[in-house]
């Protein structure tokens, strides 16, 4: 009589632990929008309400760099991205409903800038983090440019190469800060104040690495027709070979893949980076897609 008592107790308290695990509020997730856009606009609105119609109470949270939309939408131009991600870092570690941890989502350059919250504040703990359409290599061309064969789409870049190392540019142009010349990477290397250094470009920071690869889910999303990011293969870290602009390189024939600056072998070896795509321009897709790919996927 006593052993089936304690096998009563036993399975009643195994019954509530499978009660609260599966009970538990999904994890939020915290949204880093593009250049030009908002926190709160219709864009980045849309995509929080999506996912909050999706995963039943769910939070959700698109960060606001600045003190209104109107300074959000700027400092996407204007505001040096280091102190950008010092900023989305505070308004994380502050917000009380992430601090058992959160997925990260990010569009187009906030792709990138999100990358930066992973690798330089990994607490609270990140878990899963999508990029869309994030240019993690940096860009080297126009947007809607008509590809390698114009002219002016060449001198265009070598305008933009002069000026975009001068010191002020580099504190103060957003777009120049991931602006990825194949063609002068020494002074690339040396000068740029944010790409060179996230990618490992220059020294080597162990923990950008390590914080890495605390994730469960690594998630990089590639417009198959982007007329936006040149080259399009920065969306999946891929980019041009050194020393010219016509030959691009997949990701894994880059030293960064290689020789695992960031992680990301070790991320594709275990299974957690995952090379998705939509076959539209940059950051068209539908509803559906976004469900199906990412939400129910990463996000449930």
């Amino acid at each position: 009589m006593v052993v089936v008592k304690a096998m009563e107790i036993t399975s009643y308290f195994v019954l509530l632990c499978l009660m609260e695990i599966t009970t538990q509020d999904p994890l939020p997730v915290v949204i880093w929008h593009g250049i030009g856009d908002s926190c709160c606009g219709r864009n980045m609105g849309s995509i929080k309400s999506l996912i909050e119609e999706q995963v039943q109470g769910i939070y959700v949270k698109s960060l606001e760099i600045g003190n209104s939309t109107t300074e959000d939408v700027n400092n996407g131009y204007l505001m040096n991205v280091n102190d950008q991600i010092t900023m989305a870092c505070k308004l994380i570690s502050d917000d009380s409903k992430l601090q058992n941890g959160y997925n990260a989502l990010g569009f187009s350059q906030g792709g990138q800038f999100m990358r930066g919250v992973v690798q330089r504040c990994p607490t609270p703990r990140i878990f899963n983090f999508v990029s869309i359409g994030g240019q993690h290599q940096g860009v080297y061309g126009v947007p809607k440019c008509p590809g390698d064969k114009s002219t002016l789409c060449d001198i265009v870049r070598k305008l933009l190469s002069y000026g975009a190392y001068v010191s002020f540019v580099q504190d103060n142009l957003v777009p120049a800060e991931y602006w990825h010349d194949p063609l002068n990477l020494d002074e690339y290397r040396s000068k740029s104040v944010f790409l060179a250094d996230i990618n490992q470009e220059r020294t080597k920071n162990p923990v950008y690495k390590e914080n890495l690869l605390k994730l469960k889910n690594f998630v990089l999303v590639k417009f198959l027709q982007d007329t936006t990011v040149e080259p399009r293969e920065s969306e999946w870290f891929g980019f041009y070979k050194p020393g010219q602009a016509k030959k691009l390189l997949t990701v894994f024939e880059t030293p960064l893949y290689q020789q695992d600056w960031l992680g990301l072998k070790k991320l594709n070896d275990t299974g957690r980076l995952h090379f998705l795509s939509s076959d539209t321009d940059h950051q068209k897709f539908t509803n559906e897609w976004f469900i199906s790919n990412i939400i129910n996927k990463f996000f449930k």
